[in-house]
């Protein structure tokens, strides 16, 4: 079996030239190439080696071990991920204004809300969980449940606006499934 190549080997592609090894998994090496930036190439392509690094090589990539605690941590605790809020809203306020004209208006930081609409997030997210590792639920417990947390989602679809970051955004029930 041939070696794998550490992290800071130097080679030479057929099809892309000169480029140092930045990354190494099990079936890859990532290279960033001169003329070409940052390319994936199997780990048996044809290339031609300059220089290289004989380390130890740890075949899971940094990205991937942190992609994968993340999951864990999301799925199995209560911590929850940092969620930026769009650039365009930090540092501002939102005014709320009774229709009583004699009352007084008040203003909230919309970083506070925002956060708090966040913690709601994620409180949906762990009841959600729970209901589908529920042993004394029935199937069709949740499944009825989990329709009622669908349209959740829907309704707070509202303040997708706040976020930065839509992945983190709000899902609810798309058209073609009513």
């Amino acid at each position: 079996m041939k070696s794998i190549l550490g992290i800071g080997s130097r080679i030479i592609h057929p099809e892309h030239g000169s480029g140092v090894v930045t990354n190494v998994n099990p079936t890859m090496y990532w290279v960033t190439f001169m003329d070409k930036g940052i390319e994936t190439i199997p780990l048996d392509d044809d290339i031609e080696i300059i220089e290289a690094v004989e380390d130890e090589v740890d075949t899971v990539s940094f990205y991937e071990v942190e992609k994968t605690l993340r999951s864990l941590l999301k799925r199995y605790s209560d911590i929850s991920e940092i969620v930026p809020i769009a650039d365009k809203w930090k540092g501002g306020t939102m005014t709320l204004s009774p229709g009583d004209s004699n009352l007084s208006s008040k203003e909230v930081p919309i970083d506070t809300f925002f956060h708090k609409i966040v913690m709601v997030r994620d409180r949906i997210r762990v009841m959600e969980q729970k209901i589908n590792a529920s042993k004394t639920l029935d199937d069709q417990d949740k499944i009825d449940l989990q329709q009622y947390i669908t349209r959740i989602y829907g309704s707070l679809t509202t303040f997708n606006i706040l976020f930065k970051n839509s992945s983190q955004s709000f899902k609810g029930e798309s058209a073609s499934k009513r």
